[in-house]
């Protein structure tokens, strides 16, 4: 047997490896950085929001429901929900005939084709807005061609559609694309080799697979819809009682020093806003329990 010399001169020197921090230290900065965290989304969010509501209801809840019953504030509302009721289907069409086209085909342009999407979150809705004045305005390449025709588009409903439209046109592509690239085309194969037809395949097949990627984005393009300023403001003329839509009636009423009313209003699209992320977590929550199916 070979002795084992345990003398200091033959024991392993200390490991090199670094040392893991300490758990108190590691709470410790995670501390820290939920605080900010928390500091950040109060100066940003929370407080903002909070005060919207104190001042909606100053003067009470009497107030509060008779500034939203005035004409001019039921005519904004009504504006609001007839730019969504006609910019959010439109979206949807153009959304899943894009979304097929390029989750389901490869084809030259394609790359450009995604950039031209997402163009509508890189642009500012003010110069989308100019570039509607440009092409429609009097002045703009179609204007003399449109006066002809006494056909109006611009400060009226379709300017102001074109606009709404354009600044949430992205939301249901973007959704669904990742969804049908998951998926893949087996299903659909075996059902058109069973003798369905295509309509039949994106109906019974495709559809039910893309639902909650469909929803979440007909979700998300009605809420931009609803409460979109800045190309709406520019294309609309913002002329009171008729091409006033909800949140240009705020800034309408602020400017003229009528704030509860103003804010009156700012708590509806605030309400829109967290219907929104409930719907939205709802929709999450489905879809993750059928992941895990």
């Amino acid at each position: 047997m070979i002795p084992i010399n345990n003398s200091p001169e033959n024991q392993s020197l200390p490991s090199s490896a670094p040392t893991r921090p300490k758990p108190q230290q590691r709470d410790w900065v995670a501390s820290m950085l939920i605080g900010l965290a928390l500091l950040f989304l109060s100066l940003l969010i929370y407080l903002p929001a909070l005060n919207v509501f104190v001042q909606a209801f100053s003067k009470g809840v009497g107030y509060f429901f008779e500034s939203l019953q005035k004409p001019v504030a039921l005519h904004a509302m009504r504006m609001t929900l007839s730019l969504a009721a006609v910019a959010v289907p439109l979206n949807v069409v153009f959304g899943l005939c894009t979304a097929m086209a390029l989750a389901r085909k490869r084809f030259r342009g394609r790359t450009f084709l995604l950039s031209l999407i997402d163009l509508p979150f890189s642009i500012s809705p003010v110069v989308a807005g100019l570039m509607i004045v440009l092409l429609y305005g009097r002045q703009g390449w179609l204007g003399d061609w449109l006066q002809a025709h006494n056909i109006k588009i611009l400060f009226a409903f379709p300017a102001m559609v074109l606009a709404t439209a354009f600044v949430s046109m992205p939301f249901v592509a973007r959704e669904v694309i990742p969804v049908l690239e998951e998926i893949g085309t087996d299903q659909e194969e075996a059902a058109e080799t069973l003798g369905a037809s295509k309509w039949q395949v994106f109906r019974r097949v495709t559809l039910p697979s893309i639902r909650w990627g469909l929803l979440y984005g007909i979700l998300l393009t009605n809420a931009r819809s609803m409460g979109e300023f800045g190309a709406v403001s520019v294309v609309s003329g913002n002329i009171i009682g008729k091409t006033q839509s909800l949140p240009l009636y705020v800034e309408q009423e602020y400017k003229e020093y009528n704030t509860e009313a103003a804010f009156a209003a700012s708590v509806l699209l605030a309400l829109l806003a967290v219907v929104t992320l409930i719907i939205k977590e709802i929709l999450e929550r489905k879809t993750r329990v059928k992941d895990g199916e």
